[in-house]
């Protein structure tokens, strides 16, 4: 099935990307990314951005609009990779992105954070929140641990995902868009004495 996205806002808005996506794929709808970016705020501006299981790439994309620094893009998928790959080249971005056609969590056991505080946004299918709870919470566990002080991650899940399943879950603030939920967890910056 063809769909088409466009780009909220910044220096791409109003521009549309069109994707083919399966049943298992559905991409961040515009109102979640608008909020998205809204709690984000300033952290976006020339800060490395990470979409994990980027899917369209329409978060990983918004935030080039928004000013990101860069953008990765994790996707397994070879056609919604070569989908993003499309889309940068057509919006004139094609050096701020970097697409990896990778499984997401083989990913995150290699990832090697940069030194600087990063964006992380992981969108994994639904499905995987039942069948690959264990994983996912690895995947979490060490993009956390990784990650520059000062990062922040972003999940998105179903609104009935329980926070309470997340590790520390008193350190997400949880925030409900219709059948969408966005988990926000920050890396906290020491303080030296």
């Amino acid at each position: 099935m063809r769909i088409h996205l466009r780009i909220v806002s910044g220096t791409l808005r109003g521009r549309k990307l069109t994707c083919t996506v399966n049943g298992a794929v559905r991409p961040t709808p515009d109102m979640v990314r608008q909020a998205l970016f809204s709690m984000l705020g300033d952290a976006v501006p020339d800060r490395p951005f990470v979409d994990i299981f980027a899917g369209s790439g329409a978060v990983g994309i918004e935030a080039i609009s928004r000013g990101a620094r860069e953008t990765v893009f994790v996707e397994r998928d070879v056609r919604l990779a070569s989908d993003i790959d499309r889309h940068l080249e057509a919006f004139q971005i094609k050096e701020q992105g970097q697409v990896l056609r990778a499984d997401a969590y083989r990913w995150a056991e290699r990832w090697e954070a940069p030194a600087e505080p990063v964006n992380l946004f992981i969108s994994p299918p639904f499905i995987d929140f039942e069948r690959r709870l264990g994983p996912l919470l690895q995947l979490l566990a060490d993009l956390q641990l990784k990650a520059a002080p000062g990062s922040v991650l972003v999940l998105q899940t179903e609104s009935r995902f329980s926070v309470s399943k997340l590790p520390a879950p008193e350190e997400w603030e949880e925030r409900c868009y219709g059948r969408n939920q966005l988990l926000i967890w920050a890396k906290a910056i020491k303080i030296a004495d």
